[in-house]
């Protein structure tokens, strides 16, 4: 009785174990200093790397190969100021964007 009671608990406990003894997570994939990734294909499956700062670069890497060059989707990106913000209070008197014309 008392072996059963082992073999129940040793086979129970083994998920358990696997999840205390599983590798640590990759680093994230979509690096966000970096706006320009690449996908390569290869038989394998594809992987991703976003390490380019630009398109150009990225193409040619990807030059030869089986990939696609795209923009980073979680790249930081500088926006410009809009109205109330801290920078657009702080502009010097007789300021016009030139985009929008206005001041």
């Amino acid at each position: 009785m008392r072996s059963i009671r082992n073999a129940i608990l040793l086979v129970a406990g083994l998920p358990g174990m696997a999840l205390l003894t599983t590798a640590p997570a990759r680093s994230q994939t979509y690096d966000p200093r970096y706006p320009v990734c690449i996908e390569i294909y290869t038989i394998d499956g594809s992987s991703i790397d976003c390490s380019f700062t630009s398109i150009a670069q990225c193409a040619a890497t990807a030059s030869g190969q089986s990939a696609q060059c795209y923009a980073n989707p979680y790249a930081l990106r500088s926006r410009p100021p809009g109205p109330g913000s801290i920078a657009a209070a702080t502009e010097p008197l007789g300021y016009r964007d030139p985009l929008s014309g206005r001041g």
